[in-house]
């Protein structure tokens, strides 16, 4: 059997488990695990505090400091609402595509990464390979800020990380943070005629909504000349607002839940300082001189690090060369790759499949790009 048809194989099995985010991923790392220690890798397995959720990190080679890891993420986001053509957890192959969720983000990677671990059995001499598998991206990127943890704890230092989101097999070196929030009011409700005795969420949370809209303005004055970005400035975006119950009733609570994506930090702290002034200086005296338990909590959902493109970086440098192409870009979309970098690895991001097949209904990824990722992890054996 040839690499392809192994990894089209492995693709088939993968997308069979059906882990969205919100349910169990201890299948899926249960046959993965299996699969690389048949590979003569030395996996090991970090529970999360349910047990029900699991990261993978297996090592082939010599045990040593500056290893190349290949990452990857087993969750995938839900299919509710969707209208696929097929069964979304069973693989369909039509016209050189694979069909299911999760096909090119990112089970395509993971299939093509674990094919190629026998090839590394052979080859790594000098230099270990280490696969990286964790659940929970889809959703902030817990399982990644959890395995950096557990590999810090055991004083595992790797020297370079592939992430192999969805590029099109283009490098990435570059991408913005993903910063999610939730903003809770409590107010005091009150009937609807007398509007001075209650504490209207609802109007509170609005004028914190205008805020975020005069901010988005702000930081488009805010942007760097000669960004690579694409658009270059950190964006702000208010995704949900709900409150209240009843047009007759002043509502007691509402929540607006919103994300930025910055550039950089320093744009970070202008929107959260912007926004805290506005609630305890302004928001949160005139809600308090009607109610004293009035309130407003800024929930942190996620803050996702950013990969700041490096101008020397040998993830990149490994990648142009195992793909012939010195060409990189930066993207708009969050990865796991800034947490990787934080632990002071060489990050780039490369992968099968297009993010704009992603997240959607027939999600798919081509055998050909499928097949262009297994020649860059072949290639792969020279490194080690």
């Amino acid at each position: 059997m040839g690499d392809l048809e192994r990894t089209v194989g492995l693709l088939d099995k993968l997308i069979g488990f059906p882990t969205v985010s919100a349910d169990s991923n201890l299948g899926m790392i249960e046959f993965l695990a299996e699969m690389l220690e048949n590979a003569s890798a030395r996996v090991q397995v970090f529970h999360d505090e349910t047990g029900a959720k699991a990261n993978l990190f297996a090592t082939i080679g010599p045990d040593r400091d500056g290893g190349i890891v290949l990452a990857g993420h087993t969750d995938v986001v839900p299919v509710e609402g969707q209208q696929w053509h097929t069964n979304p957890f069973r693989m369909h192959e039509n016209g050189g595509r694979l069909y299911g969720r999760g096909a090119c983000d990112m089970k395509g990677f993971i299939a093509a990464a674990v094919a190629m671990a026998p090839y590394y059995s052979r080859y790594a001499k000098r230099r270990p390979v280490h696969f990286a598998f964790t659940y929970d991206e889809e959703i902030g990127c817990f399982g990644a800020q959890a395995l950096v943890r557990s590999l810090e704890a055991a004083g595992v230092r790797p020297g370079v990380a592939i992430i192999g989101e969805p590029t099109s097999m283009q490098v990435i070196d570059g991408h913005k943070g993903c910063y999610e929030y939730t903003t809770r009011f409590v107010g005091l409700e009150g009937h609807g005629s007398l509007p001075e005795a209650g504490v209207n969420a609802v109007e509170y949370a609005a004028r914190y909504v205008g805020e975020l809209v005069e901010i988005k303005q702000l930081l488009r004055e805010r942007a760097v000349q000669g960004s690579r970005f694409d658009p270059p400035w950190t964006t702000v975006s208010t995704g949900r607002f709900n409150g209240g119950i009843a047009r007759n009733v002043i509502p007691g609570s509402a929540e607006v839940e919103w994300e930025m994506r910055p550039v950089c930090d320093e744009d970070s702290e202008f929107v959260k300082s912007r926004l805290d002034h506005l609630c305890r200086q302004v928001l949160l005296p005139q809600m308090r001189a009607v109610s004293p338990k009035a309130e407003i909590v800024l929930e942190v959902v996620s803050e996702i690090e950013g990969l700041e493109p490096a101008q020397e970086n040998e993830a990149r440098a490994i990648l142009a060369e195992l793909t012939g192409s010195d060409e990189t870009d930066l993207v708009s979309f969050g990865t796991e790759a800034g947490i990787y970098q934080s632990m002071g690895m060489n990050v780039a991001v490369c992968g099968p499949g297009s993010i704009e097949q992603a997240h959607k209904p027939d999600e798919y990824v081509s055998v050909g790009q499928i097949d262009d990722c297994l020649g860059m992890l072949r290639n792969l054996t020279v490194k080690l």
